[in-house]
């Protein structure tokens, strides 16, 4: 967006925050009711719209929470999915059914996976299951969902393009104004470029001017080994082998750069194609990304997307074809070079806390 057409939508900016400001009020002073319930909640969420890397620290959170044996849920709108009200995942889901990333929290961990876009609901579902019922739900990109209070309010904002540099909507990406940061209980702010330097960390955090309530962490992307969408046990090694290789790329997320980044630094040659956010593959899509693929000559090239995308390639109408195709997929985990056992500790102290978790942590 050019910066003129911004001019002309900051009014509309400002009537847009006044609105999200009186709702939040209205929250804030009790005339808009608060639920909460006597179960753990952890929520991941933003101030701005966009990828901002909420999918990999839920990741990160499932992993830390299954080390402490605790029972645990994931709670999300399921964006894009084709079906309504309350779902709770199963081995047959789709990403149609409770959409892209919750189908990512269902394939690679052994955790409840349930899709409703009222989160109060969504709670009330999960703590109806009896015995099976979570004691830590896990709730993604849930912060502007004010009728949940949630115990534990994470929230993320991207290294480059942090929300004290933004505007609201529609001519910025902020979904409220950025005081509305001073509810959150830890700032993660993610995607920080390996070399940052420790001045620039500083004058960051400086920037984000926590309250002495908050904590504030940098996450950085971590990827791990490609591995060939029909056969997943083969693997390229990134560090000895991928420069070896000619990468066509293709990603439907909010924000390829960093994965595009990292494939430049150790591939022969990498070329990308991008799509939106969630977007749904065609066969035609498939069949022209093959043909792209093959446009270039000579051996030694691969196509490479990410995990997100795989769960909508394994759509019915077009995981025959994407199988048949030489995709690999580049995984992504969140990692944290200082200060990660200080976040650790923070997230199970207040998952200890609870005396009905489990006995050991009264």
């Amino acid at each position: 967006m050019n910066d003129w057409l911004k001019i002309l939508l900051l009014p509309l900016s400002y009537l847009y925050g006044i609105i999200t400001m009186l709702r939040n009020l209205l929250y804030d002073w009790k005339f808009l009711k608060e639920h909460s319930f006597d179960v753990h909640t952890i929520g991941v969420g933003n101030l701005a719209v966009g990828g901002a890397g909420k999918t990999p620290l839920v990741e990160y959170l499932i992993r830390l929470l299954q080390k402490e044996n605790a029972k645990i849920a994931t709670l999300s709108r399921g964006y894009k999915r084709k079906t309504h009200g309350f779902i709770l995942a199963d081995e047959k889901s789709s990403a149609d059914d409770i959409g892209d990333e919750p189908l990512i929290y269902k394939s690679k961990y052994k955790v409840q996976v349930a899709v409703d876009a009222s989160r109060v609901n969504g709670v009330r579902n999960l703590l109806a299951l009896g015995h099976e019922a979570p004691k830590v739900i896990l709730l993604d990109d849930v912060f502007q969902h004010r009728s949940l209070k949630c115990g534990l309010n994470i929230v993320v904002s991207d290294f480059s393009h942090l929300f004290f540099n933004d505007t609201m909507l529609p001519s910025g990406t902020l979904r409220e104004f950025k005081s509305g940061i001073h509810r959150a209980d830890v700032i993660i702010i993610t995607k920080t470029p390996e070399r940052s330097s420790p001045i620039e960390i500083r004058n960051v955090t400086k920037d984000v001017n926590p309250r002495a309530h908050q904590q504030v962490f940098f996450s950085y992307l971590k990827y791990g080994e490609l591995y060939a969408v029909n056969k997943p046990t083969e693997t390229i090694d990134t560090l000895n082998d991928l420069f070896r290789y000619r990468v066509i790329s293709f990603a439907g997320i909010a924000n390829a750069q960093p994965m595009v980044n990292y494939l430049k630094e150790y591939a022969a040659e990498v070329r990308h194609l991008e799509f939106a956010d969630h977007y749904e593959y065609s066969l035609k899509d498939l069949s022209d990304i093959e043909r792209y693929y093959h446009s270039f000559e000579g051996g030694n090239k691969i196509l490479v997307t990410t995990e997100k995308d795989l769960m909508r390639l394994k759509a019915e109408s077009v995981w025959g074809l994407a199988q048949s195709m030489n995709i690999y997929i580049l995984p992504v985990e969140v990692t944290f070079k200082d200060k990660e056992q200080e976040l650790n500790e923070l997230i199970l102290k207040y998952v200890r806390s609870n005396r009905i978790h489990h006995q050991k942590y009264s």
